[in-house]
């Protein structure tokens, strides 16, 4: 096993580390979901958090990791209290475990698996523990969350809030403790979490390389020399990871001493309410931070600075309503709630001071960073932190105002640059778009296997049983009824007698499953001169932005070809993240002759890419143009055989006729016809009808 790189040699990044500190100190708290761009550190912190955790008393051989003083009564292994013979079990001591959840697993990986062949066979209850009990009392760290299956993440967060995890299989029921530190990691520029999957999570943090010249040096330093001697590396931080150890320890046994008094449970409530946050998980949320906030710092009493920082690291993701909404919080608004509802209750004066490293300080109390006191600051705080995974720290040009504010951040990743524009007709600053609309669902005619999403018909892990076939590979879901007429006119011949049903591997039957797929909707957006108008402009980014919502609904990939002047441009490669190609519609120009068909092959090539990516996941090309064609030799006939090419390759589409004025040249229904789908108008886009007319979409062999 390699050796983690140390959580105190970390450069910066106070709001990460502070984040899962107070998890490590109050597990309650419901985990962390760290938000950044790529090559920031985050799986390094969480990893090295690891180490830092108390050593766990075990059951010997208790595959769910019972805890000898309270064994779980329901545990599959158990009961341990009768086996010892007394109310006492003995039990052994091991470090915690850092499980981690591949994007790829599977729902038997994650919950666990029974074995069906012994359940029907034997009649016994043969469970293979999943993932979620090996992260009993440790670390569940899951890399990329945004990019893991929808049903996945509802178990995953299922379990982290009941504290168990529950098997339920063709009749046969396992249930076991569940309960884990939760810590995500997840790059925005690649999608986002639904808002309701946000909200599950106790506390979110954004993280970015630091800006500072000096701090990146040292990164990279710590970096280099961890990697020459991770082992020498590592023992040079011994000592302050077990001061901070120490400290971890200290604040748990304090957190049930700590007082939680009115006045801040008033601030609290009064913080939610005034921000508008759904439900009570953010006030409870909100409350096991402040009370961890004052054990971290070693105080018994809540004061308005924890409450404050509570809201700051509990409540931005909780303000995401719309699926384009950069998570935040107003700090002005946020100092004014809790002024108005007055300070919170203050510490008797006969009580030991604050200690002075306190929240207000990050983790590592005064002077953390480059500039603190050093590695060597005392058992209260944490030595200065660099990280050493990538060239990551506190964002040197995020807003002001203390860490976990989030209110400059940008989810769909950097600002796109936007294209000089020139001085001819039609050249002008990018058309707001206007407001969207609700969209009926596009789909691609037929039945797919890609990943499962909310679209287009397909064969699924998840769905309607429509029939059942032999496994290929791993047994999935058992399709009972069809295992059992296949076992059936066996029986005799393999010695059959009383009730036990004589099963064989060849017997088993797997249950086919029909459900919904996700899509790639890839956007060709002409941007010529003739859709240069300000007000049809604005009509055109409105419909592509209500399409982008309604992929963002149902979890599909989505990229975007813009084509203008003299070529085409790929201004968004397939993401997952909508919030990038809504941010780069706002800011497409217009203006220049139509080069039609530079952008039917430019977005030929993307999809011939992604087919080789992804070969499950099927295309749906929209066309967003009046269907003239000015630009290049021949423009007219090289935008039809561009159009015919992408037809005889299969590619489902649809054209949205942005032509206008009352004499029309229905140049956008030829173009359509040539695709091989319907056209349909701007106007009967905005009555929401595209999407029926989608539903016919034909293919052209």
């Amino acid at each position: 096993m390699s050796t983690p790189y140390p959580f105190t040699a970390v450069v910066g990044m106070a709001d990460l580390r502070l984040g899962l500190l107070l998890n490590a100190v109050s597990p309650a708290i419901g985990g962390v979901l760290v938000r950044g761009e790529k090559g920031t550190a985050k799986s390094t912190a969480v990893r090295a958090l690891a180490a830092l955790m108390p050593r766990l008393a075990v059951v010997p051989g208790c595959r769910f990791s019972c805890d000898p003083a309270a064994p779980d009564p329901a545990c599959p292994d158990g009961p341990h209290a009768a086996e010892a013979g007394s109310g006492a079990v003995g039990g052994e001591t091991r470090p915690a475990r850092m499980v981690e959840l591949p994007v790829g697993a599977s729902e038997d990986r994650l919950v666990g698996a029974l074995d069906i062949e012994r359940a029907l066979a034997e009649g016994v209850k043969a469970f293979e523990p999943g993932l979620l009990a090996d992260a009993h009392r440790g670390v569940l760290y899951v890399d990329e969350v945004n990019l893991l299956h929808d049903h996945l993440v509802d178990l995953l967060l299922d379990a982290a809030a009941m504290g168990a995890s529950y098997v339920e299989r063709e009749g046969v029921s396992v249930r076991h403790a569940s309960r884990f530190l939760l810590v995500g990691t997840m790059n925005p520029e690649e999608g986002e979490l639904r808002p309701q999957l946000l909200d599950r999570f106790g506390l979110t943090v954004e993280v970015a390389a630091s800006r500072e010249t000096e701090e990146r040096v040292e990164v990279v330093r710590r970096r280099l020399a961890y990697d020459a001697d991770p082992a020498g590396f590592a023992a040079r931080w011994t000592e302050q990871e077990s001061e901070l150890r120490e400290r971890i320890a200290t604040a748990r046994a304090l957190l049930p001493e700590v007082r939680l008094g009115d006045g801040a449970l008033r601030q609290i409530a009064a913080t939610c309410a005034a921000f508008e946050v759904d439900g009570m998980r953010a006030d409870i949320v909100m409350a096991r931070t402040a009370t961890a906030l004052a054990a971290w710092a070693g105080r018994t009493d809540v004061l308005e600075e924890d409450v404050r920082r509570a809201a700051l690291l509990a409540l931005p993701h909780r303000r995401r309503r719309n699926p384009f909404d950069a998570p935040g919080l107003d700090e002005d608004k946020l100092d004014e709630v809790l002024e108005e509802n007055g300070a919170g209750d203050a510490p008797d004066p006969d009580d030991d001071p604050p200690n002075p490293q306190g929240p207000s300080d990050g983790p590592d109390g005064p002077g953390d960073g480059p500039d603190g006191g050093g590695p060597d600051r005392g058992p209260g705080g944490v030595p200065p932190q660099d990280d050493a995974s990538a060239p990551t720290d506190a964002p040197a040009d995020s807003p002001a105002g203390p860490p976990g504010d989030t209110s400059g951040e940008e989810g769909a990743g950097p600002e796109p640059s936007v294209p000089q524009q020139g001085s001819g007709p039609g050249e002008g600053r990018p058309a707001p778009a206007t407001e969207p609309f609700k969209a009926r669902t596009l789909s691609v005619p037929g039945l797919g296997e890609g990943a499962a999403g909310r679209r287009s018909r397909a064969r699924t892990a998840q769905g309607r049983t429509t029939g059942a076939r032999r496994p290929h590979g791993a047994l999935g879901k058992l399709h009972l009824a069809a295992t059992v007429r296949a076992a059936a006119p066996h029986q005799r011949a393999r010695g059959r007698h009383g009730a036990g049903l004589r099963l064989r591997r060849d017997d088993l039957r797997e249950a086919v499953r029909e459900g919904r797929e996700s899509n790639l909707v890839l956007f060709v957006v002409d941007a010529s001169g003739s859709m240069a108008a300000r007000q049809r402009m604005s009509a055109v980014k409105g419909a592509v932005l209500s399409l982008l919502l309604d992929a963002y609904q149902r979890r599909d990939k989505v990229g975007m070809v813009t084509f203008r002047r003299s070529g085409a441009e790929v201004v968004l490669p397939p993401t997952s993240s909508v919030d990038a190609a809504a941010a780069r519609l706002e800011a497409l120009p217009t203006g220049g002759r139509t080069p039609l068909a530079e952008g039917l092959l430019t977005a030929r090539d993307v999809l011939r890419v992604e087919r080789m990516r992804d070969p499950a996941r099927r295309p749906l090309l929209v066309t967003v143009t009046d269907g003239r064609a000015t630009g290049g030799v021949e423009p007219v006939p090289r935008a039809r055989r561009a159009a015919r090419l992408l037809a005889a390759e299969g590619t489902a589409s649809v054209v949205v006729d942005c032509e206008s004025g009352p004499v029309r040249l229905g140049l956008a229904a030829e173009l359509a016809r040539d695709l091989g789908g319907p056209a349909v108008t701007l106007e009967e886009l905005r009555a929401d009808t595209v999407s029926a007319l989608v539903k016919d979409v034909r293919r052209v062999a």
